[in-house]
């Protein structure tokens, strides 16, 4: 995420939520980093999708280890069970090697993502095979940086606002919008310390 905002960000989330507070206390030497490779941030979102983030972590290893340079090139180039070898289901491969083809075709090459409102981008991204709205999110918050991403339909969020705000019980997705109401416009930073209590490894995509 852009460090431009982060601080007035991190200020205006401890001062209007006091469990956000006690969560940024916890975690204030740690930020996200800078992501610059559209492409690869989309691929790794896609490898993240419902797995934990230490499964994730794991498998895109695997993955930057057999391409050290993520590029639609590179991925559509190696062979199925290659990538297979990697711990990818079939349907992610097949995911994978459809970005691979929209990059290469200029589809998404030529979109200009900084024009464009959040969802306006999210609409233009789901329109590739395999990417729903949670990975156009993880794009917007990772790569465009955009400061107010609500990922709703996000597992870690749940749990986060579940054990810090509900005492570990459900919430619907209702409350955790209302809840995140005092978050704006930073609900993306809000949301990236709730999943940073909850994993000793930093999300990334």
């Amino acid at each position: 995420m852009a460090l431009v905002f982060w601080e007035q960000a991190v200020n205006d989330l401890s001062a209007r939520d006091p469990v956000m507070h006690r969560i940024i206390q916890c975690y204030s030497d740690s930020m996200p980093e800078e992501r610059g490779n559209a492409f690869a941030t989309l691929a790794r979102a896609i490898v993240g999708q419902q797995i934990s983030v230490k499964a994730a972590a794991s498998v895109w290893q695997k993955v930057t280890t057999l391409i050290p340079e993520i590029t639609p090139e590179a991925l559509i180039a190696t062979e199925i069970d290659l990538l297979r070898t990697c711990g990818l289901s079939a349907r992610k491969v097949d995911y994978l090697r459809d970005l691979s083809r929209h990059f290469l075709e200029g589809t998404l090459v030529t979109v200009n993502w900084h024009d464009l409102d959040d969802e306006t981008l999210i609409r233009k991204l789901v329109e590739v095979k395999g990417i729903g709205r949670w990975t156009a999110e993880m794009f917007l918050i990772f790569h465009l940086h955009r400061p107010d991403v609500l990922p709703l339909d996000d597992i870690g969020l749940q749990r986060a606002v579940s054990l810090h705000y509900n005492a570990s019980q459900p919430v619907a997705k209702q409350a955790i919008r209302t809840i995140a109401e005092s978050w704006q416009p930073w609900r993306s930073v809000a949301t990236w310390y709730l999943w940073r209590s909850l994993d000793p490894i930093p999300v990334i995509y």
